[in-house]
């Protein structure tokens, strides 16, 4: 099997374009609060407010070196060690790009951010979602029930959680399950 290295780069202004296109594809848009077609000027105005927000951190994925999804951090508290996370992949990721993007994001949050615990929502009819996070050693916290309304019907909203401890207690059984490499190895 080919040696898959998943790595995460800052997001930047020329990346731009290509993640608007893949943001505004229906199948990433269905699964987001946000979900009308962003115009250039909102992804703008977005990643200007992003560069200058200290609790924010937003990443290109790259799978061997191409560009396959984005990741972001918000709300990160450093005391007491919480944030909150979410990633799209790629319209044309391939199959497995999400766990890996997924393990590559606990690996930020609990080596570089040193975080206590790591926070997502996921719409509810989103199940897919919940169970990669599941996978991942997320526990479900609580449901709010009817919680987003996306102009025309509510819907749940799915709260996880994963301590630093639960994940380093999974970590080497995830990486080696994905055969994930690090840029060093």
């Amino acid at each position: 099997m080919k040696k898959r290295v998943i790595k995460f780069r800052l997001l930047e202004e020329s990346d731009l374009e290509e993640i608007l296109a893949w943001r505004n594809s229906p199948d990433v848009r269905k699964n987001m609060y946000t979900s009308h077609e962003i115009t250039m000027d909102e992804h703008k105005s977005w990643f200007s407010s992003m560069c200058k927000d200290s609790s924010k951190e937003y990443f290109l994925a790259e799978l061997n070196g191409e560009p396959a999804g984005v990741v972001g951090f918000t709300d990160i508290n450093r005391i007491p060690g919480i944030a909150s996370w979410a990633f799209y992949a790629s319209p044309n990721a391939v199959r497995g790009t999400g766990s890996l993007m997924e393990y590559r994001a606990l690996e930020h949050a609990f080596t570089e951010l040193d975080l206590h615990k790591l926070r997502c929502e996921v719409l509810g009819f989103n199940q897919p979602v919940v169970k990669l996070h599941s996978k991942f050693g997320f526990k479900v916290e609580g449901t709010h029930r009817d919680a987003f309304f996306n102009g025309t019907e509510y819907h749940d909203v799915v709260h996880l959680g994963i301590f630093s401890h639960e994940w380093k207690g999974i970590r080497n059984l995830m990486k080696d399950k994905l055969r994930v490499y690090e840029e060093n190895e």
